[in-house]
This record gives structure tokens, C-alpha cells and sequence, in this order.
């Protein structure tokens, strides 16, 4: 469906959000695409799940002339009043000393994307620190959400806007010509936040999904188990709606990242996913507006046990497996950089007849 922007940011209300509806990737310019590496000098399907992404891309771009070239990491940031449980080893002054790197460039991410040519964009949607930090876009909804496990982490008018502000994010990144969008976060405490979300959603058991975040011992990661399950508990949140196991237990970065899932769609922008906590955003977005994750990219397979839950609820397969759960959008990030890899073998484009071999057959149709 086609929607002006105006309308869309007209009113952010729950009835709003729910009159949203994304449609379905161009079909015919995904088949043009893997055609167009069918007649690639190399073996059918040589580049494997690079074909079939790329193709994806296209349909999503409406073209199979692809370029990524303008591309941007978007960072949400926010912080977790969860953290006074001591679920994590460090508190809200480290998502704002981080933050402040990232306004430098200087972070992990920065320096990945530095690499090959991503910009970052670093975005305060909720952090503690009330000093607004030169280079982080300002979109804070609120200081911090409450501590889940005395009451709900925020309103519900709070969450939705929240969900908005990451819609108009992708509206803005669009405008200003970027062709793809990899997803970040940092917060600390969002491990705890996107194993609740995460249990409620799958739906399944706390423990099957919580994990040690940036490396709690046996005994702090058996408490944050208990304080997510107790809160689905307190809450029903088995029983709950999307928008209110994101409310309840949720965090701003989530409900952010939730957005941006849903704006690709919209906006027909491919969003590439990072971690548990974008992942976790995804599978949101996908069970508030469905046809969402027809528009995401699944980048890394990272330690979180929750991953692999959260992309067979999704339909989508990661391509890198390196253990990885730095956060940031570090593993989106390096995803960019294989996806701009492959692209210059299709782009180039050498012909069969070029290197005077005769073309492959193709004998199976492949999806």
C-alpha cells in the first residue's frame, strides 16, 4: 500500500499503528535478478545464499539494477530501569559513554563502518542522561523505562510513539537517498528486555531463550531468568497482545527498532537485523503489522540462545555464524560489506560469451 508520510505521522495511536500494512516485494524483478546470475560467467549458484539475497534486495528495490552504495547503520539507544534488579554488571552511565563514542565514530561499529563506507547514525531514544550528546540525533520519548519487575517498563502511548519515531527514522534515511539500512542498539540491560519480549512472543520458557548478555556468572544469569519469568508471570504475558508485552516489559530501543522493521516495509527499504535485540524487534514488528519481515535481512547467528528461536519464528536465515555479541550493529554492519562483495560480481556482470564458454544449464528451478 502506497502511504504519504503525512498520513502516516498524522496520529501515533495504537488504532493508527494497527491501519498500517506493508505489501509484498516485486516477484518478477526477484526472478529477473537470479536470472541475471544465471548469465554470470561462474557455476549456477556459485555465490549460494548471495544470489538469492541480492534477488531479495531487488524485489524489495523495485529494480534489478541494485545499488547499495548510500547506506547507514541507525543506532537506538536507550536505557533499561531493569538494571536495578542486577541483571547486568554495569548501569546507564555505560550506554552514555558509549553513545558518546559512537557520536565520535569511535566505537566499535563506527570503525566497521568506517571500513566501507556506512554512516552512522546514533540515536537517543530514551537514554538516562538528560545532557543531550553532540552527533546523537535527539528522539528521546522518556529518561529510561521503569523496572519491569515493579511495573510496566512504560505506557502503552509511550511504546507506540516510540514504534513511530523508528517508522520516520527510515521516512527521513529514504529522503535522503539511502538504499539499505543495517540495525543497532545499545542499552544496557536490552538482553534482559529482548529475552522477555522474546519468551512472550514465541511463546516458550525463560530460560530457553536468556543468555549471559556481556557475561553475567551462573548465578547472576539464574536471577535474570528468574525476573523474566516472574514478570511473564506477574503479567500474563503468554496471553498478551504484541503491543503490550512491549510495553510491559519491553525497552525504547526495541519499540524503535520495531519501527524500522516496519518502515523497510512501508518504504520499501531492506533493513538488515544484528543481533537478539533486533532480531527480537523484528519478530515484533512481524506480529504487529505481518508481511514486515519479507523485508529483513538476517546478518549473524550470535551467542544469545534466543536467535535461533527468534529467525525459525521469522523465516529467515542468518548467513555469518562467528559467535559473535558485541552489539552495536557490528554484525549488520560486516553483513553490508559482504552483500557490497557480491554485488560486484553481478554488477560486473562477465558474460559467458565474454570468456567464450558456453553457458550453464539450469535443470532445477530454484526458489
Amino acid at each position: 500500500m502506497d502511504y504519504s508520510e503525512k498520513h502516516i505521522f498524522d496520529q501515533t495511536t495504537p488504532e493508527a499503528l494497527k491501519t498500517l500494512s506493508v505489501d509484498m516485494p516485486d516477484a518478477n524483478v526477484y526472478q529477473a535478478v537470479l536470472k541475471n546470475w544465471d548469465g554470470i560467467a561462474k557455476p549456477l549458484d556459485g555465490l549460494g545464499k548471495f544470489e538469492t539475497l541480492t534477488a531479495r534486495i531487488g524485489a524489495i528495490l523495485g529494480t534489478d539494477q541494485i545499488s547499495i552504495t548510500k547506506k547507514a547503520v541507525l543506532i537506538l539507544c536507550a536505557d533499561n530501569g531493569i538494571v536495578a534488579e542486577g541483571i547486568s554488571q554495569s548501569g546507564p552511565e555505560v550506554t552514555t559513554a558509549v553513545a558518546r563514542q559512537m557520536a565520535k565514530g569511535a566505537s566499535s561499529v563506527g570503525r566497521m563502518a568506517a571500513c566501507i563506507g556506512v554512516d552512522t547514525i546514533p540515536v537517543d531514544m530514551g537514554m538516562k542522561e538528560t545532557e543531550q550528546i553532540a552527533g546523537v540525533m535527539d528522539r528521546k520519548i522518556r529518561c529510561g523505562t521503569n523496572n519491569f519487575r515493579v511495573e510496566p517498563a512504560m505506557t502503552e502511548a509511550e511504546a507506540v510513539r516510540a514504534v513511530f519515531t523508528g517508522i520516520e527514522l527510515v521516512s527521513d534515511c529514504r529522503r535522503k537517498g539511502y538504499r539499505i539500512l543495517a540495525t543497532g542498539e545499545m542499552g544496557i540491560g536490552n538482553t534482559t528486555t529482548s529475552s522477555a519480549v522474546a519468551a512472550a512472543l514465541l511463546p516458550c520458557d525463560a530460560d530457553s531463550v536468556t543468555g549471559r548478555g556481556a557475561g553475567l556468572d551462573d548465578e547472576k544469569l539464574s536471577h535474570k531468568k528468574r525476573v523474566i519469568a516472574e514478570a511473564i508471570e506477574k503479567y500474563r504475558l503468554y496471553e498478551a497482545e504484541p503491543l503490550r508485552v512491549l510495553y510491559t516489559v519491553g525497552g525504547l530501543d526495541i519499540a524503535g527498532l520495531a519501527g524500522v522493521c516496519i518502515g523497510g516495509g512501508i518504504f520499501h527499504v531492506p533493513i538488515v537485523l544484528d543481533g537478539v535485540i533486533s532480531m527480537t524487534a523484528a519478530l515484533l514488528a512481524e506480529r504487529i503489522i505481518p508481511g514486515t519481515s519479507r523485508y529483513l535481512i538476517a546478518s549473524h547467528k550470535g551467542k544469545e540462545p534466543a536467535v535461533e528461536k527468534l529467525m525459525t519464528a521469522l523465516h529467515l536465515e542468518p548467513v555469518i555464524d562467528a559467535q559473535m555479541a558485541l552489539g552495536e550493529g557490528t554484525g549488520a554492519v560486516m553483513m553490508l560489506s559482504l552483500l557490497d562483495m557480491a554485488l560486484s560480481v553481478y554488477r560486473g556482470n562477465t558474460s559467458f560469451d565474454e570468456i567464450q564458454v558456453t553457458q550453464y544449464e539450469r535443470y532445477q528451478k530454484r526458489r
